[in-house]
């Protein structure tokens, strides 16, 4: 896969009270992701070309995808398919990025969500309704021990949008 033909659609930084090895360790351990990405786990082989899986609280696989990028503590990219019926093959390929940097005190923290074509603002209403929150909540894992739990359900102009284009939603 060529990773030059995917475009930035999504990009936050936040900065964390943290050292890069903690902000590593949150986001690719399941046992950290579960405290504040409402009880979904990460799991993934440590590698490049490695599965990327992420569990819902039930333990079923609600996305998939691939390692691209593995520098540890400085830079993950993987493949980000939701395990819905027809999204990928609709949507295509996304690609999601962390970049850590060290930034005085605190960690500087980058999250690029990136596909390889254009899609309207309502499909991407998820992404950018879903990212802060989660972030959010890794930031205050680690700053404090605790994560609010964070209820949302997807945004309506979302699945307005998937359906239109023929993709079942939940």
């Amino acid at each position: 896969m060529n990773l030059d033909q995917f475009k930035p659609l999504t990009v936050y930084t936040i900065y964390i009270a943290s050292t890069p090895e903690k902000v590593w360790e949150a986001l690719t351990s399941a046992e950290f992701s579960r405290k504040y990405f409402s009880g979904f786990a990460v799991e993934m082989q440590p590698k490049l070309g490695g599965s990327f899986i992420v569990r819902a609280p039930d333990d079923s696989e609600h996305i998939s995808g691939e390692v691209f990028e593995y520098d540890p503590a400085k830079k993950l990219t993987v493949s980000w398919n939701v395990n819905w019926p027809d999204l990928v093959a609709k949507l295509g390929t996304t690609l999601v990025t962390y970049e850590i940097e060290p930034a005085g005190e605190a960690v500087r923290l980058t999250m690029s969500e990136r596909h390889d074509r254009d899609l309207s603002d309502d499909i991407l209403s998820g992404g950018r309704t879903g990212w802060p929150a989660i972030l959010s909540g890794l930031k205050s894992l680690l700053e404090t021990g605790t994560a609010p739990q964070i209820k949302m359900a997807p945004p309506a102009q979302m699945l307005a949008a998937l359906k239109a284009m023929g993709i079942k939603v939940p």
